[in-house]
């Protein structure tokens, strides 16, 4: 069971973190991807962040702006976004792959064993 959280209404430029937690498996032995979908468009991986070492893939579009982080005490993953831009509104996933990321075929959705229900975010001026 995993539950995002922390979307919502930003303008261009401003921040958000989005949270993931996760319950009813070994969160310690997945790694988290994140996934989102915009309207009219198919679902994309933005990035992966394996468990062992903290190693992440990223899409282009997001690198430099987007960071994962983790707490495992509170079984919990985080997506931090900066400098957010209008093309970033979407539905975002977190997803639970075990146990690493796949390399450059972390974007397969089919190797993710558990999802989120998505959080919206939205950015506009």
């Amino acid at each position: 069971h995993v539950v995002e959280s922390g979307g919502g209404f930003v303008h261009p430029g401003d921040s958000l973190r989005l949270s993931c937690t996760a319950s009813g498996f070994d969160w310690d032995l997945y790694s988290i991807g994140w996934f989102r979908q915009a309207p009219g468009k198919e679902r994309e991986a933005i990035l992966c962040s394996n468990s062992s070492d903290g190693s992440t893939f990223y899409v282009d579009s997001v690198k430099g702006r987007f960071t994962p982080s983790r707490d495992e005490a509170k079984n919990t993953a985080y997506l931090q976004m900066n400098n957010l831009k209008p093309e970033d509104t979407a539905v975002y996933y977190c997803a639970a792959t075990a146990p690493y990321c796949m390399g450059p075929y972390y974007h397969f959705a089919s190797l993710y064993n558990y999802w989120g229900q998505g959080t919206q975010v939205t950015v506009s001026s």
